[in-house]
């Protein structure tokens, strides 16, 4: 894994229990190493959203760590034990929604519900009623008529039903439309981050991970280059917008010059905690003109991952053991 270049202080705390801790977690696939080295710690209670460009290693990761995919090295612990060798208890702690929400459409919704219930030592209906009235979901409805967001619901509640102390959601909303998202994602908080309750999901819409995650992990090539609060990572990326007199062959290097862009005389540049010393970097550079940008959170991880067309971004975030 290469070595970080730029540290982060996350303010994160050291105290409290750890769902989800792994150790140099690596998986191989065809010769090809997809997850390399993850070390990563989720704390009880946090919102976790793991996020990366297709191919970086979220959907092998969480296979991992549901214990579907066995690493060729390192190890991952799940609610204190072992991903791969869990405990019916432990499983049974567990809940998994995944993407396309996966059930069998021939049947109702109660039909659902009565097929699943049987799996799982402990049911709670009162919170499967609790999902099943907020979303007025009709009960009596084969789920090949329902619509996508409708699905999504229905999953959302046969996941609640078991009170898991963990759940992880592999691009849960995908296919949505905005409000049926954003209602889903609302309703999951409100439901399940309770009592230390703990979220590990996958998105690709940044919008959402901005909304209700307080902590992301960023994959690339299978390294997690980004383990931060949200708000520190949005913050800590700013795009410095400049036109100089002429076009440059390359930007001279810089230390948290994450990415570069170039267009005529028109220079973009990612930087990393913006100071004095790239101020001082950019006046170098003799600017007509310059211009200092906020980044939300999407942009800032399209410009963090994209690099500078074709180089990798020399931000590699330090993981925090916390």
């Amino acid at each position: 894994m290469a070595d970080p270049v730029n540290k982060v202080t996350t303010g994160s705390s050291t105290s409290g229990p750890h769902p989800v801790v792994t150790d140099r977690l690596t998986k191989y696939y065809g010769g090809k190493r997809v997850v390399n080295g993850l070390n990563l710690t989720i704390k009880e209670g946090s919102v976790y959203a793991l996020l990366g460009r297709n191919g970086a290693g979220k959907s092998t990761t969480i296979k991992m760590l549901m214990g579907l995919v066995h690493p060729d090295f390192g190890s991952a612990t799940v609610l204190g034990e072992d991903a791969h060798h869990m405990s019916a208890e432990t499983r049974a702690q567990i809940a998994w929604v995944g993407e396309g929400h996966p059930l069998y459409r021939w049947m109702t919704i109660d039909g659902a519900i009565n097929f699943a219930k049987p799996f799982y030592p402990v049911w709670h209906d009162d919170l499967v009623e609790q999902v099943i009235d907020h979303f007025k979901l009709p009960r009596k409805r084969r789920l090949y008529r329902l619509s996508n967001g409708q699905r999504a619901q229905v999953s959302l509640a046969l996941a609640v039903a078991s009170d898991p102390k963990l759940l992880i959601l592999d691009d849960p909303t995908i296919g949505l439309d905005t409000v049926v998202r954003r209602d889903f994602l609302e309703s999951m908080i409100q439901i399940i981050q309770q009592e230390g309750r703990t979220i590990v999901f996958s998105s690709h819409i940044l919008s959402d991970v901005d909304r209700v995650a307080d902590h992301i992990g960023i994959m690339l090539d299978g390294v997690l280059r980004v383990d931060a609060p949200t708000e520190r990572f949005r913050d800590a990326l700013r795009k410095v917008v400049i036109e100089l007199p002429a076009p440059l062959p390359k930007p001279p290097d810089c230390p948290g010059l994450a990415s570069w862009a170039q267009t005529g005389s028109r220079l973009e540049l990612v930087f990393v905690d913006f100071g004095e010393a790239h101020q001082s970097y950019i006046d170098g550079l003799s600017p007509v003109t310059q211009d200092v940008l906020e980044l939300n959170l999407e942009d800032a991880f399209v410009e963090y991952t994209r690099g500078a067309r074709g180089v990798m971004p020399s931000f590699v975030r330090e993981v925090a053991h916390v």
